[in-house]
């Protein structure tokens, strides 16, 4: 705290807490885990796991799902896996936290399970659900026992903010923040109907945080739900920036999935760290989302394949790859326009540090320390304008 206050950045409030105005952004599958959430709370700032696999940091539960084959039994008990596997990475994530912070749930609207993650999420302890990849229309419904638990969307424009807060109002409950996520800038699913709109200028924070400030303030709740840019934030001065446009805080996710408390494996730090802006690119994902990632030799090869696979596109009568986690996707439901590949499994051989066979989401920027992978102290301590090597304060 005395570094942010000769930051000259304003705290972040929220959920009754005064916190350094860094949140570490929710990444999948398994990227952050409890290591990396708890690390960031223990620190002060806002931690965030990311719901979906989280079985995948848990040896038995993975036993426990091993040749099941396909249908419904198969799902009923992968389901059950990851939230055990859930519960189990909140308590343990509160466990490093020591109390500090603020502990997240990243929940994907997307995904089939959505309502049970929320719920068990909220179950476990967990201080704020953020929600993304979809409206969460029904977030106040599914949250409505749980009253202090900050509930937090993330949205890309101030339309979607609005629509939002008009529909969240009819249930009694307004958003504890807003995630405003740069389409542009960020990595993994963007918040843009199509790759060619992710340079629309609605989203550019010059005009999104003042017309999102606008929205909250004809509500009602402009001093009540801070706003939170993410997306392309990389130094003390892009978080400057923004405050000085309205917004409370910032969010930031590649920069934290490379850290050394990074719940990933080093070679999937190192794809990321190593990454050129060239090897960056932007393609539609398997949930019809426009995507980024790093260009590896999986990636290279399945968008030259992508249009024969797209041209053969079919509905299967269930999933083939065991895990059915969305709602909508293209390879089960034929959906030809979107991609025609496994999310869930591409993402996990990113998490074990596959190279050849992962899909590494990447935010565009050059990362704080480069290639180096530094550790979550550091990278907070840079973020605030000190210098890096600076020793934890000890109580």
């Amino acid at each position: 705290m005395p570094l942010l206050e000769r930051s000259g950045l304003a705290p972040l409030r929220l959920a009754g807490r005064t916190l350094l105005p860094i949140v570490q952004g929710g990444m999948g599958i398994g990227v952050s885990a409890h290591r990396l959430a708890g690390n960031v709370a223990a620190h002060g700032g806002v931690g965030t796991l990311s719901s979906v696999d989280l079985r995948r940091h848990h040896p038995d539960l993975m036993e426990r799902t091993r040749g099941l084959g396909v249908g419904a039994a198969a799902k009923a008990c992968i389901n059950a896996a990851n939230l055990e596997a859930l519960e189990r990475e909140v308590h343990a994530a509160r466990r490093i936290a020591g109390g500090f912070g603020l502990l997240a749930m990243n929940v994907m609207r997307a995904v089939s399970d959505y309502a049970a993650y929320v719920s068990r999420s909220l179950e476990a302890g967990i201080d704020a659900i953020v929600v993304g990849a979809g409206l969460p229309l029904d977030l106040p419904d599914l949250a409505s026992d749980h009253p202090h638990v900050a509930l937090v969307p993330i949205l890309s424009d101030s339309r979607g903010v609005q629509l939002v807060v008009r529909k969240w109002e009819r249930k009694k409950r307004m958003p504890d923040a807003i995630v405003l996520e740069h389409p542009a800038h960020a990595g993994g699913h963007l918040g843009a109907a199509r790759v060619e709109d992710l340079g629309d200028p609605r989203f550019d924070f010059d005009r999104c945080i003042p017309e999102t400030l606008a929205v909250l303030r004809a509500a009602g709740i402009e001093n009540t739900t801070p706003i939170i840019a993410a997306g392309g934030i990389r130094c003390l001065a892009d978080i400057r920036r923004v405050q000085s446009l309205g917004a409370a805080g910032v969010q930031l996710g590649t920069p934290f999935a490379v850290t050394r408390e990074g719940d990933a494996h080093p070679e999937f730090k190192r794809v990321l760290a190593e990454a050129r802006e060239e090897d960056k690119v932007e393609f539609t994902s398997v949930a019809g989302l426009p995507a980024r990632a790093v260009l590896t030799p999986w990636l290279a090869a399945y968008l030259k394949a992508e249009p024969r696979l797209q041209a053969v596109a079919h509905v299967k009568e269930r999933c083939t790859k065991v895990f059915d986690c969305l709602a909508q996707c293209g390879l089960r439901d034929g959906k030809a326009g979107w991609g025609q590949f496994c999310i869930d499994q591409q993402l996990a051989a990113a998490l074990r540090g596959d190279v050849k066979r992962g899909l590494f989401f990447t935010g565009r920027g050059t990362l704080p320390f480069g290639s180096q992978i530094r550790s979550v102290h550091e990278l907070l301590v840079k973020l605030l304008g000190g210098h890096a090597d600076m020793e934890p304060a000890t109580a």
